[in-house]
């Protein structure tokens, strides 16, 4: 079976493979402008950054910085290593968990 009246009997157009070498330079480069433009845009914008603590990371600063600042008996503190680690430093645990449920009452706002 023959196909005839192809491309309505008009002669086929030539293929132009040949690619414009002075079009495609002249995207090449303002692509690369381009691209050059929004580097520098974005090197030169300053950042946005920031960073909000809570109150309590807040409050938690505060304590860590006046601790710092505190006193410390250093012979006080070398006695007490060396009852510890020889095994005279004995706990009184009564008065231990009385200490304690005053610093949390201290500490949350409770009464004992």
């Amino acid at each position: 079976m023959a196909i005839n009246n192809v491309n309505n009997g008009l002669p086929k157009a030539p293929i132009d493979n040949k690619v414009n070498t002075q079009q495609l330079t002249q995207q090449n480069q303002s692509a690369a402008k381009q691209a050059a433009t929004a580097q520098a845009q974005a090197t030169a914008a300053p950042r946005q950054d920031s960073v909000s603590l809570t109150q309590s990371a807040q409050q938690l600063t505060q304590v860590q910085k006046k601790s710092a600042d505190a006193p410390v008996n250093q012979e006080k503190v070398d006695k007490l290593k060396k009852a510890i680690q020889s095994g005279e430093y004995k706990v009184d645990p009564q008065s231990l968990a009385q200490k304690i449920a005053r610093l949390e009452s201290e500490i949350f706002g409770l009464k004992s």
